[in-house]
């Protein structure tokens, strides 16, 4: 049984229920298993499993005018330019260092010697002024 045939419809509940199968032992054997409604309890035995009635879809709620707007706050490829992206941006769990200007940085500085890692799809950094390291 797959996960979508674990609802099926219980005659003893008269609706679609969801159906388990526990096992069946001998002692400490294995000998097989049982299909068990989980609203009553009923025990299913072989082929008497019917399939749950067809449901209509759900009704839409929402719309699209209901969804957030979504905020830019950074401009196409201005966030890449950080040094967090920059290849002498150096991070361990003590300190954010540049191995450029040799001094402390946070992950959002900025400064003009930016060099992208090699291998990524950065783009160049854009010729405004930032934050001098």
């Amino acid at each position: 049984m797959s996960l979508f045939d674990a609802e099926r419809y219980c005659p003893d509940c008269r609706r679609d229920r969801l159906v388990v199968k526990k096992p069946v032992y001998d002692g400490f054997t294995r000998i097989g298993e049982r299909v068990v409604c989980t609203g009553c309890g009923r025990v299913f035995e072989e082929g008497e499993l019917t399939p749950a009635r067809s449901r209509a879809a759900p009704p839409s709620v929402f719309g699209e005018d209901d969804r957030p707007v979504v905020v830019k706050v950074f401009a196409e490829g201005e966030n890449r330019t950080l040094c967090r992206y920059c290849k002498n941006y150096i991070v361990n769990p003590f300190r954010q260092w540049c191995s450029h200007h040799k001094k402390d940085v946070e992950a959002t500085d900025t400064c003009g010697d930016f060099m992208a890692v090699e291998g990524e799809d950065t783009p160049e950094p854009s010729q405004g002024k930032g934050a001098d390291i």
